[in-house]
């Protein structure tokens, strides 16, 4: 069904995580890349800012090479790397050799762009979002995006500016009210769960034994379910009303965080480029 969308100087894109999930935000904006669709304002949390950097590079199947292609060569999620890297993903090859050697990042292009990007992550001092636009130095892109894809309990701090950060999502999964604040208002939603998913609320007693220097950390991990939740919420009532535009899997998808089957992956990748083909945009 097709649906049509006013983009203005009001228009922001607001781009979920979701790990290997985001190959349906691939989708996406690879089809916004196709058809010249900029906003004046993109903001990514964990693998949507991964994401959201290639579509502010301009770089079309980027993402989509680096997240099927690139695993099924180089196998890059696994348990091996908790005991090689600490991590569940390597994030040598993904942060460091990925964007210096085997598919370029285009920072030229993207320090060139005139619209803003920022990526989401999660402070561990305050347990607050912190929110980053960096448009002079490759080596803090990635350290911030880095950051943004650190998930809680399989992968280690990283540090931005000398700061603790995890995972963007901890704090803030979908952006939506930071977008709104400052005053871009006429927001575009890319989820990566279909219509009336919500995370399960249970007790979590195992969060005490991690990041004992982190006291505001483990209370936003213990709290992030429901405020997921609460922003689902909020984001399907404005939806209804016809304030926002949500762009998500129709069906309830098979794919894992950390999926492995590029086939699944494939999938998910066309749909999101299938459902954003059906995206009028008036400009």
């Amino acid at each position: 069904m097709e649906r049509s969308y006013d983009l203005n100087q009001r228009s922001s894109l607001i781009l979920e995580g979701g790990g290997m999930r985001g190959v349906f935000t691939c989708g996406v904006l690879d089809n916004f890349m196709e058809r010249g669709i900029r906003f004046p304002f993109t903001v990514g949390v964990s693998a949507g800012a991964c994401n959201g950097l290639s579509y502010m590079s301009g770089q079309r199947g980027r993402a989509k090479y680096s997240n099927i292609d690139l695993l099924e060569k180089y196998h890059y999620v696994g348990l091996k790397y908790l005991f090689t890297q600490r991590n569940i993903m390597d994030f040598k090859l993904l942060f460091e050799d990925f964007p210096e050697r085997i598919i370029p990042y285009d920072y030229d292009a993207y320090f060139r762009c005139s619209e803003r990007f920022a990526m989401v992550t999660t402070n561990c001092i305050t347990g607050e979002a912190n929110y980053f636009e960096e448009k002079s130095s490759p080596k803090r892109v990635m350290e911030i995006v880095r950051a943004s894809s650190s998930l809680p309990f399989v992968s280690p701090i990283s540090y931005v500016d000398g700061i603790p950060m995890l995972d963007g999502g901890i704090a803030d999964s979908i952006p939506i009210i930071y977008t709104r604040q400052l005053g871009f208002t006429n927001n575009f939603v890319v989820l990566t769960r279909n219509r009336g998913y919500r995370k399960e609320i249970k007790r979590q007693p195992y969060i005490k034994l991690f990041y004992g220097k982190y006291p505001k950390l483990r209370d936003a991990i213990a709290n992030r379910n429901a405020i997921y939740n609460r922003t689902l919420d909020y984001i399907e009532e404005m939806e209804d009303k016809g304030e926002i535009l949500v762009v998500r899997p129709v069906k309830p998808i098979e794919v894992d965080r950390i999926e492995k089957d590029a086939d699944k992956l494939r999938r998910l990748y066309e749909e999101g480029y299938a459902l954003a083909s059906a995206i009028n945009f008036v400009k």
